[in-house]
């Protein structure tokens, strides 16, 4: 889906404020420009923007008690400011205020364009509904009526009321966002902040001043203040994701900050109060981690105030046809083909399968074949032709030294609890796959073969989800 234009409401009356505006400027970014808070103030009011950026010279302007206002309001437009003023303190004030980011002038339009993209990005996240087993249109769902899924549902009623840091475990593609956003929504900061940061995505040296901000001339390239995903979280949540990647001197920094709710930035000696409500999420089993000496203890229980384990798809294959369903016409839409259909034996088919990056990996098999089918019914062959041809990697059968190490590797990164189940439930699979595949479906006969009864043989097919006719 292409992501649609940006627009932005420019409020300066400075006499360079229209060539600014003009560098602002860029394919899917339309900026308009006025010279007065009361005039920004009415246009904004008949609504169409998505971010304001405005002009504040000092702290008894009219545009600074409309950063308040706004605030008080509970608008979900951010607020960037632009100011001469150098003092840190007024920077401070601004984001205390309800200001989403700070500029000192002359500012760099491509940091100002850069921070209004992210501010709309967490404005989607926080606006945008996490709906519960319904679609709707633009809205994300978590989908599930398997008992597991209703145990993740009375969770989040209870975690969400309670005012408590929250730790999210689950392997990578379970939807470990979608539940933090749920948590946020339902709970009692919802009118406020919603700032998500990927741990595993920013590379160290910059992760610091990400989340904490830098003062100007903090390092080499640090030409202005800037205000970190803390800051910019004040009052609302902020949700670490993959927290298991930070290393420890970044652990370190967290902890502090969670123990006395302060942040220093970068180069900065000013103690910052931040009052944000955490949640974090890993793949990671950082119980492990902790024996290991690779993760804090303390770090540990701050963030395991309360969590949720959310289960792979492997363990909760009843959800996989709600999953295929919601999938098929959400991207049906997306793709303006009209009542996209799955064979019956295509949803059974993709019921068996093992999905080891789960619903992030069935989203993208289902997204694949729609266009594979070409408006015709999915077939499982097509679900098939789509899984051989990712394969994580390889549409090859992995060898069984690289099918242990694989497996290996998972247990290690805290992802299974024990290898040797794994890899059985694996190798009697296609023990038994092939069996009744090369008899053609005669139970007898590939009984015979396996040297076991028809009966074990007929238990270990329907554990499995075979089916002799295939």
């Amino acid at each position: 889906m292409e992501s649609r234009a940006i627009h932005l409401l420019l409020i300066d009356g400075d006499a360079s404020a229209e060539d600014f505006a003009d560098r602002l400027r860029a394919p899917g970014i339309s900026v308009e420009w006025c010279r007065s808070v009361n005039q920004g103030r009415a246009l904004a009011l008949k609504g169409g923007f998505d971010v304001l950026i405005c002009e504040v010279p000092d702290k008894d302007c009219a545009a600074f008690a409309w950063v308040r206002e706004m605030r008080e309001a509970r608008l979900r437009l951010p607020l960037i400011c632009l100011s001469s003023c150098a003092e840190s303190s007024f920077a401070i004030e601004a984001i205390k205020a309800g200001a989403y980011d700070f500029f000192l002038k002359p500012a760099d339009p491509g940091e100002v364009v850069g921070a209004a993209l992210k501010a709309c990005e967490d404005v989607r996240r926080t606006s945008k509904p996490v709906e519960i087993g319904e679609v709707y249109p633009e809205q994300d769902t978590i989908v599930g009526r398997s008992r597991e899924m209703r145990d993740i549902y009375k969770q989040l009623g209870r975690i969400s009321a309670q005012p408590v840091n929250v730790l999210i475990r689950g392997e990578t593609g379970t939807g470990k966002e979608l539940i933090a956003r749920a948590i946020f929504q339902h709970g009692h900061r919802a009118h406020k902040p919603f700032v998500a940061v990927n741990c595993a995505a920013i590379p160290e040296p910059l992760l610091e001043s990400e989340l904490f901000g830098h003062e100007k001339g903090a390092f080499t390239g640090a030409d202005r203040v800037r205000i970190g995903r803390f800051e910019q979280a004040h009052g609302g949540t902020i949700f670490l994701d993959e927290i298991g990647d930070l290393k420890a001197p970044m652990q370190v920094k967290l902890l502090r900050v969670l123990q006395e709710k302060m942040i220093h930035r970068v180069g900065g000696d000013r103690e910052i109060p931040v009052d944000v409500r955490v949640i974090a999420a890993t793949h990671r089993n950082l119980e492990q981690m902790v024996r290991a000496g690779e993760f804090r203890e303390d770090l540990f229980y701050r963030l395991n105030v309360a969590s949720i384990l959310i289960p792979p798809l492997r363990e909760r294959r009843d959800d996989i046809a709600l999953l295929v369903d919601y999938f098929l016409r959400r991207f049906g839409r997306e793709y303006n083909i009209e009542g996209p259909s799955i064979a019956p034996a295509a949803v059974e088919f993709l019921a068996r399968q093992d999905w080891p990056v789960n619903i992030r990996q069935l989203q993208n098999v289902i997204r694949r074949a729609l266009l594979l089918s070409r408006g015709y019914t999915i077939s499982w062959q097509d679900c098939r032709a789509v899984l051989e041809e990712n394969d994580l990697g390889s549409a090859e059968t992995p060898s069984l030294r690289d099918l242990v190490r694989a497996t290996l590797t998972r247990v290690i990164e805290g992802q299974l609890e024990a290898a040797l189940p794994e890899l059985e439930s694996v190798f009697e699979r296609e023990v038994y796959s092939q069996a009744i595949s090369r008899s053609g479906g005669n139970q007898a006969k590939a009984a015979r073969w396996l040297g076991v009864s028809r009966l074990t043989l007929r238990e270990k097919l329907r554990t499995y989800g075979i089916h002799p006719g295939e």
